[in-house]
Order: structure tokens, then sequence, then C-alpha cells
């Protein structure tokens, strides 16, 4: 399967608070935590967030920041109709193009310590360099 991505826009934003309350709801609620759409609007609007699509249709997203110790990985979900079809694969890909581009020390996210997305990450050379009650700190060096 072929993917794309181009910047989000305005009236996206619709899309990427559904899908990451559908992904990640049973997670809050598993580890006690409130889910609130205002939350997320609000750090929508203050990071750069691309649509992942095939053809034209949209089946995730990725929503970045930065600072001077690395290029980080916000949100990254994907529709479960097209999971384990290489689409995190490929989006992780492209942000890994940009820590390079950008000369970034490092990539760097946060997952559920019980997300399956977790081997993903694994995989991609990802490694565990932190952890809470709930989450996992996980980060790829861009000299490794």
């Amino acid at each position: 399967m072929s993917f794309q991505w181009r910047a989000a826009e305005a009236g996206d934003i619709g899309f990427a608070r559904q899908l990451t309350c559908t992904n990640m709801l049973p997670y809050h609620l598993r580890h006690d935590l409130l889910w609130q759409d205002e939350a997320f609007d609000l750090a929508w609007i203050i990071r750069q967030n691309w649509i992942i699509c095939h053809h034209d249709q949209a089946l995730g997203f990725v929503s970045l920041s930065r600072d001077a110790r690395a290029l980080y990985i916000r949100e990254l979900q994907i529709a479960e109709a097209f999971r384990g079809q290489g689409a995190g694969t490929w989006a992780i890909g492209q942000v890994w193009s940009m820590v390079r581009l950008e000369r970034r020390p490092a990539l760097r996210l946060t997952v559920f310590r019980d997300n399956p997305a977790r081997g993903l990450y694994e995989r991609l050379g990802l490694r565990v360099v932190g952890e809470d009650e709930c989450f996992l700190r996980m980060q790829r060096d861009a000299d490794a």
C-alpha cells in the first residue's frame, strides 16, 4: 500500500480528535486518565500536524513538536482498519527523515506502557529511556 501525507488544515481537527479519542480512550480509562477534547484542540493548534493518506483517503495523522534536544512525535494515530499495513512504519520513516534533515539530535515519543505500538517503535530503533506509572519515554538518537 502506498502512503502520502499532507499538511493538516483547520478542517482536519475533527477527524484527528475523533480518531485519537477512539484509539486512546481505552488506555485513558484503563489508566484512570481523563480525556479532554479541549486539551486535544489546544495541543493541535501549537503543533505541526500531517494527515496520512492512501490516495485521497485520510487514514491517520502525525502531530509533531520540536526543541533543541529532539523532534517529538506527540501523536501518531492510524485508523484501526489500516493498522498492520505499513502506515505507522511509513510515517515514522518520514519523521526520521525530518530529524536527519533538520539535524535534530534525536527522535522522541511517549507511549502507554501497555500499547502494542511499543513493538513497532522498538523495531524502528527507539529505545525506552524513561518511564512512569503509565507511560514509557522512547528515543532514537540521530547518531546511532
